[in-house]
């Protein structure tokens, strides 16, 4: 499970890595601790078949009967073909770019490690494979019904490195241009096969302590 990532980068480094026009960004600040909720970047398809980026807000809505509605950020491997989450898989993926993420370990307090990319940067940049939908209906118990734009991401079997925090699930994490691509406008069994966990000796730990937030300073 992975519910709190970070996106600490400028909109120039987003726009290179992305392949994305300044006019089809919307406008942002570095995020140093995105959770269940929270608005964040995404980037779609749009009908003229440009890359563009929006901000939506971050887990799909799920209704329990007599309870508050969940957010449900992840979206496990095993149950991408499940009615939940089979149509936005099809027909609606996105990429989530981000330059961090997190797992905690232990309780009472936790410790909160963060894994990021090995490379030339601090944070080299990378996108988690993302769905995205249009949710009709409260996001709060008694709440009114709205009409909001949500999102989550893929995650698979850990790696060893991730195993070492947790050993039951780690995001999918997607670094070259070809995977974004098919991921964004490959067929559903294409893009299936980029659902898997990233090589442990690309990451690195980078931070680990009680800070919900990437500590990173900004140049």
């Amino acid at each position: 499970m992975c519910n709190l990532y970070s996106l600490r980068t400028s909109r120039a480094a987003l726009a290179r890595k992305f392949g994305l026009s300044d006019n089809r960004m919307a406008a942002f600040e570095p995020l140093p601790g995105i959770f269940p909720g929270y608005m964040a970047p995404v980037i779609r398809r749009t009908a003229d078949h440009e890359r563009e980026l929006v901000l939506l807000s971050r887990g799909f809505v799920l209704l329990q009967h007599g309870r508050a509605p969940k957010r449900v950020t992840n979206t496990r491997d095993d149950k991408v073909a499940t009615p939940f989450w089979k149509d936005s898989f099809e027909r609606r993926r996105c990429l989530v770019p981000a330059s961090s993420d997190c797992e905690p370990k232990g309780e009472k307090p936790a410790t909160w490690h963060w894994f990021a990319l090995k490379g030339g940067e601090p944070r080299p940049l990378f996108a988690f494979p993302g769905l995205w939908r249009t949710w009709h209906g409260p996001t709060r118990k008694n709440g009114p019904n709205i009409t909001q734009e949500v999102f989550s991401f893929m995650t698979t079997l850990p790696n060893t490195l991730a195993t070492t925090v947790n050993d039951e699930r780690m995001p999918v994490l997607l670094t070259e241009e070809a995977e974004l691509e098919t991921w964004l406008s490959g067929t559903p069994e294409e893009a299936f096969r980029l659902i898997r966990s990233l090589d442990a000796d690309a990451m690195h730990i980078v931070q680990s302590g009680f800070d919900k937030e990437d500590l990173l300073a900004i140049a």
